[in-house]
């Protein structure tokens, strides 16, 4: 389910050559940090119209990372982007996303051909290296980002641990 009332799935982008899936949550400093720079990312290279799509997803399951605290965080903040909430985790386990934010960039094939950092300096410092935009752009022209992984930063994804 997502801030918009809807359920969603991959196949929702599937008109889109490229797909990013953001890792991320309301109760993570590093995360919340991010957002501008999100919302950056969507108004230039996911529009509507463009060959890209944004999708945020939410796996934590403490109060303030549920889905109806999500639906206030997206309306104040005024996301651009479609929000969803993963309660059962699965996705996140499936994808190894283990901070938030953390970024996948999947290509037309749906193949992931980046993991990691959306740039190479936490808030508020100005990145130097914009390792999203380059896989993205690297994913649209039909070739391997020269960098395929980095390293997340920000806070633990808090799986539900079981047997």
């Amino acid at each position: 389910p997502g801030v918009d009332g809807k359920k969603h799935s991959l196949s929702d982008w599937r008109d889109k050559e490229v797909v990013v899936v953001v890792f991320t949550c309301n109760s993570c400093p590093a995360a919340e940090a991010y957002e501008e720079r999100i919302k950056e990312f969507v108004r230039k290279y996911a529009s509507p119209q463009s060959k890209v799509a944004l999708v945020a997803i939410n796996v934590n399951r403490i109060p303030e990372d549920r889905l109806d605290k999500m639906i206030e965080r997206a309306t104040e903040r005024q996301f651009n982007f479609p929000y969803l909430y993963d309660e059962s985790q699965r996705i996140g386990k499936a994808y190894g996303a283990t901070y938030t934010p953390e970024f996948f960039v999947l290509d037309k094939e749906r193949r992931v051909v980046y993991m990691g950092a959306m740039d190479d300096r936490s808030p508020p410092a100005k990145p130097s290296r914009n390792y999203l935009e380059e896989a993205v752009k690297a994913a649209l022209a039909g070739q391997k980002p020269a960098i395929g992984e980095t390293l997340a930063r920000g806070c633990k994804v808090r799986y539900v641990r079981t047997r």
